[in-house]
């Protein structure tokens, strides 16, 4: 199954739902195309077992369409950043609220709201050639998108306030150095390893993976107590699942399991 919206492509194949992004900067047409693409992973339901996102060119994501931008504070800041509220934080929102394991594939630029994009994600592929920056002080803005949280969580507050602050431009390797990425490929090369990450998670636990998306996302700043009680109720649930009695079954029997996420 496929779809094309307002620049952004949607094909559900194998499990897989691929979100591809088919221009560089984030107007309103392809903010609004990428939202829907999103939502449609919730509306296929269980057919979606994971999720890639990737663009279509030379890069990623260069962030907010800055000419679309200037036009838009001709009417006043008022005006110009609605789409804040209105776009940006819906879309951030409904990433993160995906219980499928979501892939991302970056090559080329990757900044301002595309960093953003990109650690809404659970794994990330870079292509050697990738660079990344915040960008926003460049501009004389602060952050949106989420990243003055993701960014902290991926690589700590003391390098995320430099990145934040400085602004500096930093490569893939960096990216790999500093846990931000867990893998770099050849240029030219990222599509195809996010898909291929993509379809081995499809083919996992995928109940599991949604357990552990819950607990990653609500362990910072939990107790220990709530931490491990958490855990505790993750496992009831999970060992009740076919899965986890089909898994055990195997090993037992010296196979290889498969999953159906139930």
């Amino acid at each position: 199954m496929s779809a094309s919206r307002d620049g952004v492509g949607y094909r559900l194949d194998a499990g897989v739902a691929t979100i591809e992004l088919r221009r560089p900067a984030l107007d309103v047409g392809l903010r609004g195309g990428l939202l829907a693409a999103v939502r449609q992973v919730g509306g296929d339901g269980t057919a979606v077992r994971a999720v890639l996102l990737t663009a279509q060119g030379k890069h990623f994501c260069m962030g907010q369409d800055l000419k679309e931008h200037a036009r838009a504070l001709e009417n006043g800041p008022a005006v110009a950043f609605t789409c804040v509220r209105d776009e940006y934080n819906p879309l951030v929102e409904a990433l993160h609220a995906l219980t499928q394991p979501v892939v991302v594939a970056v090559e080329g630029a990757c900044v301002g709201a595309g960093l953003g994009l990109a650690l809404c994600a659970d794994v990330r592929v870079a292509a050697e050639g990738a660079r990344f920056a915040t960008a926003f002080t460049g501009i004389g803005l602060a952050a949106d998108s989420g990243l003055s949280g993701s960014l902290a969580r991926a690589v700590g507050p003391s390098r995320a306030a430099g990145l934040m602050l400085l602004g500096d431009r930093f490569g893939a390797e960096e990216a790999l150095r500093w846990g931000l990425v867990h893998r770099v490929v050849p240029d030219g090369g990222a599509a195809a390893e996010g898909l291929a990450l993509a379809k081995r998670l499809a083919a996992g636990p995928t109940a599991a993976y949604a357990e552990v998306k819950a607990l990653l996302r609500d362990a910072p700043g939990a107790s220990l107590a709530a931490v491990l009680e958490r855990e505790a109720a993750a496992q009831e649930r999970l060992g009740a699942t076919r899965d986890h009695r089909a898994a055990v079954e195997a090993f037992l029997a010296r196979a290889e399991p498969s999953f159906e996420g139930r």
